[in-house]
């Protein structure tokens, strides 16, 4: 690296700092448009019960195309009969030396009630640095740096060596849902959309309790997701004359054994490569029990020791946990039916109807484990060493100290559809957005995070070309 991108890389991060330590200051040209696309994005409700993805990404194309874009460069496309579930699909022709690069943001979020927040969920607030609104990280945040660095490409006449395209999709929020962008792109329109690679949500920087940064994470995995549903039956009858059969004490019995039932252990090939990082990253001993758990055999007190965490048992093995319970029809009649909701998450590799089978056994013979919908199972992205070394470089630049980490998500994104079809996708924000309420009240993302994933994004992007 020279002298003068050294320099640069060095103010950049100077800037960044300045800005996560003193919360709103001065922005740059490119950093103001942001800002307000960002909040554009924000303050459109894509809620799937009134929402609409189709307004949010005709507002984004509107911005594409006064950077130069021509009508015939950007496609909107919604599921017969749905046009409010809108998907944009945009692309920067390269010189066609490598296959194309798709960067995916959806645009649809969970729902958000005014009353429930302290502020108005859809409206943007930056408040002691930080932003808040629904969608402010997940996943409006991503979208919005996509749209701003595809802007700057046209703008600076870039041909890259591979077409750049860009994905703005619906319903990810929702599982299933008969019209996830995605899959809809994928099942009709996979041309538009085929790439080597793809960039997408999952991944990000970690910070301690005190804000500071303490690694950087590139998502190549993530569970898979499944519900399933509980079912026990019964004739029922008069609440005056109990029986010891009622439905609900047979599966209140199996949901105890469910509670006790540990899923074996299993390290993935993303997981591994996670655990060698944070033993080199911890001390004492969180630090002894990383490196313990990549003993063969697994140091078995190590082991014990990180299953206590919720986390950790997620990054660990699979995890079913009771969501839903619907029984009886009457106060003074015994049930007739009882439902029980279980969703999983289940380790890349690992079998669904494998799975299913264990519920199965644990909850006996007189509850029926059924799927509640078809399983998606993708397999992980491998760990490619160009992507690595370019995304290690771009943090190194940005971030000097700060190591990063190869992670699984245990929560699920589209990825899995794209990896499903042969386009490896890699998930993260070249952010630090841990404790973002992602889904919950109050969602907010650090403001300086937003413009951290500015110039990493765009920059290995450059990279990647």
């Amino acid at each position: 690296m020279n002298r003068t991108l050294r320099l640069a890389g060095a103010l950049l991060a100077a800037s960044l700092q300045s800005t996560a330590v003193g919360g709103q200051t001065a922005l740059t040209p490119d950093q103001a448009e942001l800002r307000s696309i960002y909040k554009e994005l924000v303050e459109i409700n894509t809620t799937d019960s009134v929402g609409s993805c189709t307004r949010a990404v005709q507002a984004m194309a509107v911005h594409l195309k006064s950077a130069g874009y021509a009508d015939a460069d950007i496609q909107i496309l919604a599921p017969p009969g749905k046009p409010q579930k809108g998907n944009l699909v945009l692309r920067l022709k390269g010189n066609g030396t490598k296959k194309p690069l798709l960067l995916m943001a959806h645009v649809d979020v969970v729902e958000a009630r005014r009353e429930d927040w302290a502020r108005d969920p859809f409206k943007l607030i930056e408040e002691d640095g930080y932003f808040y609104a629904r969608g402010a990280s997940d996943n409006k945040a991503n979208a919005a740096i996509f749209v701003t660095q595809m802007m700057a490409f046209k703008r600076e006449r870039w041909v890259p060596n591979r077409d750049l395209i860009l994905a703005l999709t619906c319903d990810e929020e929702i599982i299933p849902s008969p019209t996830n962008g995605v899959q809809f792109l994928l099942r009709e329109h996979r041309d538009l959309i085929d790439a080597e690679l793809a960039f997408d949500e999952g991944g990000s920087g970690n910070t301690d309790g005190e804000g500071r940064p303490t690694f950087q994470g590139l998502k190549v995995a993530e569970k898979i997701y499944q519900t399933f549903e509980m079912v026990a039956t019964d004739r029922g009858g008069h609440s005056s004359v109990p029986r010891r059969d009622n439905p609900v004490f047979d599966v209140a019995e199996g949901l105890t054994r469910l509670a006790a039932y540990r899923w074996p252990v299993t390290l993935t090939p993303a997981t591994r490569a996670y655990y060698v990082g944070m033993a080199k990253l911890a001390k004492g001993e969180e630090a002894e029990n990383y490196k313990g758990i990549l003993k063969e055999p697994m140091d078995p007190a190590a082991l014990e020791r990180l299953l206590q965490s919720d986390y950790q048992r997620a990054m660990l093995s699979n995890t079913c946990g009771v969501t839903m319970v619907n029984a009886g029809h009457a106060q003074n009649a015994l049930p007739q039916r009882v439902v029980v909701t279980v969703n999983c998450r289940i380790l890349p590799g690992n079998r669904v109807a494998d799975v299913q089978a264990t519920l199965q056994k644990i909850m006996g013979d007189k509850v029926r484990v059924s799927a509640a919908h078809e399983a998606v199972e993708a397999p992980a992205s491998p760990i490619r060493s160009d992507l690595l070394a370019a995304f290690t470089e771009v943090n190194a630049e940005l971030f000097p100290g700060v190591p990063v980490l190869v992670t699984m998500s245990v929560a699920t994104q589209d990825a899995r559809f794209l990896n499903q079809a042969g386009i490896w996708t890699y998930g993260m924000s070249g952010s630090f957005r841990n404790a973002s309420g992602t889904h919950g009240l109050n969602e907010r993302m650090r403001a300086a995070a937003l413009y951290e994933g500015q110039a990493f994004m765009g920059r290995l992007i450059r990279r990647m070309q």
